[in-house]
């Protein structure tokens, strides 16, 4: 076993399972892992996981070292803030360290916390209310700002918490920070904030970032951060941060006995302070404030992560201090990782290219996971109405409406969706709404077709203009040079768009004549906006290389409903070669003949696929266009197994019943590389048939046709495995 599973094996590990010896390795791994993250976090302003993934690393850490204190190293992350700062910054000490937050992450956490305070304070309720500060959590970049005798002297990052980077120049371009304090200010005064990016300026600089060819910032916290550490003071000042004000560090003198008396004070000096800041007195009253804006945080127009709260008393401060890195009067109460509270905005149909149209929610922008989210998918009609064609309510169905607040998810990959809607907060009048009948691409009539089957109407209602539709015939082109089929470099979803609406590409066979067109035409590709000479060169190979093209890429570029990539690979397999598999699906579209058999036969395609296939070649105007697109390109023939001495290569084979000794998908494996063909149904050109313990109907067929039926062990003994 090399380190790297060792590492892997120890973190799958329960803490309370640990050896001693292990729990040494794993503080080993942890101490190395989160300083690299605080480095791409802190020191580089590129995170390379999720605030949870982090959190969750430190978590581990502190459980290990509870269970074993003296195992805990020189280099614990339970003593460390931050990343030390960049050797392109001057350094500047801090007088009184900048330390990181506890976090909690249930109301039950928050409880436990008050109790900790009032259990160390020995704060008897009768003492009166223990007051608590509450406010917003800003995702941004932490700043220490120094002023003497009212003017900035300095300005430092966090850096490692002990050491900063000297930002003074950058910070003095942001307006909401004062070069001169007003009013009765003390001799020294250190103020300590947070720098970020509203929404709508994130999203305006990054449109700019784009048009000039520059790199586009994941969220507005990366983009505040590299603004910030510029090394030209005058990019800095090019970018919109703003700056609230809500701790301070060295001071020649308190003008407040409170956090909020603090903070009030802030503003008096001149700086922003968080208007959504509050006195709480209770447990309760912490927790509505967290609710109250986890619900509006969509609303605040900049990125947010949880609620901090603080207790607001300073003498009581004094009296808890600190334990390791953070302070025990304070903790930060996270949102859910991959959850948000949002504004519904719109609902946009689109129009795929099987004619489907799909509700888009286009939604407030907020942070979620680290990624900024604005679009999540909708399903179809019923889902947004909530209610079934039996009039029932269907699972994960909502009553949207357009302006209500909805809770998001986004968990690893999947695409966001809506997974709560606060009725609470709908606006007086607000509608349901109504889903198009009509196509908003072509204006055809948009069906919901019924499933001769089940007698029920599909989900998802379809656009019937197929040959007329834009949309269809754009997405369609996408898909065809979409990684998993055509693959063209240089060729997405822009180029397609672009090259449609200027009538230069509607077919997939007019990809492959666009340079000999290019060459008789007046208006040359490299003259175009946002071509050249290279880049125009570049696509024209990009094409001419995939002239040669995979025979299940073909297929699955082809776009037929059903036909994902794996299915294209099973035909692919099944017919070897492109002629063969377009002369049975023309001959299958009867669907009673022996193509129509074979086709069924091939293990994982069922009637759905093939009833797909089949009507697609049906089509006089889908051959027309392939006969196009072949006189283009060059499929390949499906290289076949060197199965030489193998007793059953060229035949057959269909598995039924219980198989003991392998799986099904092993057993099929195992036939492929014999050079076997694997069917899911039995036929009169089937070889042979292994059958386990409960075969049916395929062994009783097997039997009238006369084929050969043996055990698992038999094939086993048969190919000498």
């Amino acid at each position: 076993m090399t380190d790297t599973d060792t590492r892997a094996s120890l973190a799958a590990i329960a803490v309370d399972a640990l050896t001693i010896e292990e729990a040494q390795a794993e503080l080993e791994r942890l101490a190395g892992e989160i300083a690299e993250h605080d480095r791409r976090y802190h020191g580089e302003d590129a995170p390379t996981i999720s605030d949870a993934d982090y959190d969750a690393l430190r978590r581990r850490n502190n459980e290990i070292e509870a269970r074993y204190p003296e195992l805990v190293r020189a280099d614990s992350p339970s003593a460390n803030v931050g990343a030390a700062p960049l050797e392109t910054f001057s350094k500047i000490e801090h007088r009184v360290p900048m330390l990181s937050l506890d976090n909690a992450f249930t109301d039950e956490d928050v409880r436990d916390f008050v109790g900790r305070v009032r259990r160390f304070l020995k704060f008897d309720p009768l003492m009166g209310a223990l007051a608590v500060t509450a406010e917003p959590k800003i995702d941004g970049l932490s700043l220490s700002l120094r002023y003497e005798k009212g003017q900035l002297i300095y300005a430092a990052t966090r850096g490692d918490g002990t050491t900063g980077e000297n930002v003074t120049a950058n910070a003095r371009t942001i307006s909401d920070i004062p070069h001169t304090l007003k009013g009765d200010v003390p001799e020294v005064v250190e103020i300590r904030g947070e720098v970020y990016m509203a929404h709508a300026d994130f999203q305006a600089l990054n449109q700019r970032m784009e048009a000039n060819g520059g790199k586009v910032f994941a969220n507005p916290r990366n983009a505040a951060a590299g603004s910030l550490r510029q090394l030209n003071s005058e990019i800095t000042a090019s970018r919109p941060l703003k700056f609230f004000a809500y701790a301070w560090g060295d001071m020649s003198k308190l003008p407040s006995e409170t956090q909020m008396g603090m903070v009030e004070q802030m503003a008096v000096w001149g700086f922003q302070i968080n208007p959504l800041m509050k006195r709480c007195e209770t447990v309760e009253d912490l927790l509505a404030v967290y609710h109250g804006i986890e619900e509006d945080r969509a609303t605040l127009g900049y990125d947010i992560d949880g609620v901090v709260y603080k207790v607001d008393r300073l003498d009581l401060q004094q009296r808890l201090g600190f334990v390791s890195r953070s302070p025990r009067w304070a903790i930060a109460h996270k949102f859910p990782a991959e959850k948000a509270y949002t504004i519904l905005n719109d609902i946009e149909i689109q129009v795929g290219r099987t004619g489907a149209l799909t509700p888009v929610a286009k939604l407030e922008p907020v942070t979620v996971g680290g990624v900024v989210v604005s679009n999540a998918t909708l399903h179809n009609e019923d889902y947004i109405k909530g209610i079934g064609q039996d009039g029932e309510p269907i699972r994960g169905g909502k009553d949207l409406r357009i302006g209500d607040t909805v809770q998001i998810q986004r968990a690893g990959d999947v695409i966001p969706q809506i997974v709560d809607v606060d009725l609470d907060k709908r606006k007086e009048g607000a509608v349901a709404f109504d889903f198009p009948t009509a196509c908003p691409a072509c204006g055809s009539h948009a069906v919901r077709e019924e499933n001769p089957k089940t007698g029920r109407l599909d989900a998802v209602r379809r656009c019937t203009g197929a040959l007329i539709c834009p949309a269809q015939a754009t997405e369609r082109l996408k898909h065809f040079v979409s990684r998993n089929a055509f693959d063209i470099e240089g060729f997405g979803d822009k180029q397609v768009d672009a090259f449609y609406a200027d009538d230069l590409v509607k077919t997939a066979a007019d990809i492959f004549t666009l340079e000999e067109r290019d060459k008789q035409s007046l208006t040359k590709l490299r003259n175009r906006e946002g071509w050249g000479a290279v880049s125009a060169k570049n696509l024209f190979e990009a094409i001419n290389a995939k002239r040669n093209i995979d025979l299940h890429r073909l297929i699955f570029g082809l776009g037929i409903r059903h036909v994902g990539e794996g299915n294209a690979k099973l035909l692919a397999r099944a017919y070897g070669s492109w002629q063969a598999f377009y002369e049975a699906m023309v001959k299958a579209h009867d669907k009673d003949g022996e193509a129509w058999e074979d086709l069924n036969a091939i293990d994982g395609i069922g009637h759905i696929v093939a009833d797909a296939v089949t009507e697609f070649f049906a089509e006089e105007h889908n051959r027309e266009q392939l006969d196009a697109l072949l006189a283009q390109i060059t499929p390949k023939q499906v290289e076949k197994i060197d199965a030489s001495g193998s007793p059953v290569a060229g035949k057959t084979v269909v598995f039924t019943g219980s198989l003991e000794r392998m799986t099904r998908d092993e057993a099929k494996a195992m036939a492929e590389r014999l050079g076997a063909k694997v069917s899911g149904s039995v036929s009169k050109k089937t070889d042979l048939l292994v059958a386990g313990p409960g075969a049916g109907s395929k062994l009783k067929k097997a039997e009238e046709l006369q084929i050969e039926v043996i055990t698992e062990d038999g094939w086993f003994e048969l190919v000498g495995a």
